[in-house]
C-alpha cells in the first residue's frame, strides 16, 4: 500500500502540471488516490520493473466511478454486467516510465478481466493527463465536467466509455 500511494502521488505531481494550474494539481489529491476496494476485490494490477512499482490500474464491478478511499460519493453496490458498464479505475504510471506501453498493458488487462466477468462496456473518468491514452485505446467522451474540491478548486475531468 505505501508503494502504491507513493506511485499515485508521484504520477499526480509529475503528469498533471502539463495540463493544470498548480492549485488544481494540489487539489487533485483530494479526488484521486488509492481505493483499497479494488485490491480487496482482486481487480487491481501492478507492473514492476526490477522490483520497482512502475504502473498500476484496475477495473471494478462496483458503482464507484472514480476516487480513492477518502473521496466522497463512493458506492460498493455491485454492477449488473447485463445493463451497466464496468469501471476502469486508478490508472497511474511512474514519472520516468511514460511512453513505454505500460498504461496500454494495464488497460488491456482490465478490459480482458471485465469482459471475462460478463461486461460488454467499460467506463472511466479521465484526468487531463490520462485523456490521450484513453482516446488512443478507443474510449469516447460522454461528458466533461469539473469536480469541485472542499477548498473550492475545480479539477477538469472527462467521463468516457467504450464497448468491450
Amino acid at each position: 500500500m505505501p508503494a502504491l500511494t507513493a506511485l499515485m502521488r508521484e504520477a499526480i505531481n509529475t503528469h498533471l502540471p502539463a495540463f493544470l494550474a498548480p492549485e488544481q494539481v494540489a487539489a487533485s489529491h483530494e479526488i484521486m488516490g488509492l481505493d483499497t476496494q479494488l485490491i480487496e476485490d482482486g481487480t487491481y494490477f501492478i507492473i514492476e520493473d526490477n522490483g520497482a512499482l512502475v504502473a498500476s490500474g484496475g477495473w471494478s464491478f462496483r458503482a464507484t466511478l472514480f476516487g480513492g478511499d477518502h473521496t466522497s460519493g463512493r458506492s460498493a453496490r455491485r454492477l449488473d454486467p447485463q445493463t451497466e458498464a464496468a469501471r476502469i479505475r486508478a490508472m497511474y504510471v511512474a514519472a520516468n516510465q511514460g511512453r513505454r506501453g505500460l498504461g496500454r498493458r494495464i488497460m488491456s488487462l482490465c478490459e480482458e478481466a471485465a469482459r471475462g466477468a460478463g461486461f460488454s462496456r467499460a467506463e472511466l473518468v479521465a484526468t487531463m493527463s490520462g485523456f490521450p491514452l484513453y482516446i488512443a485505446c478507443g474510449y469516447r467522451i460522454d461528458r466533461e465536467f469539473v469536480e469541485m474540491t472542499s477548498a473550492g478548486v475545480g479539477v477538469p475531468l472527462a467521463q468516457m466509455s467504450k464497448a468491450l
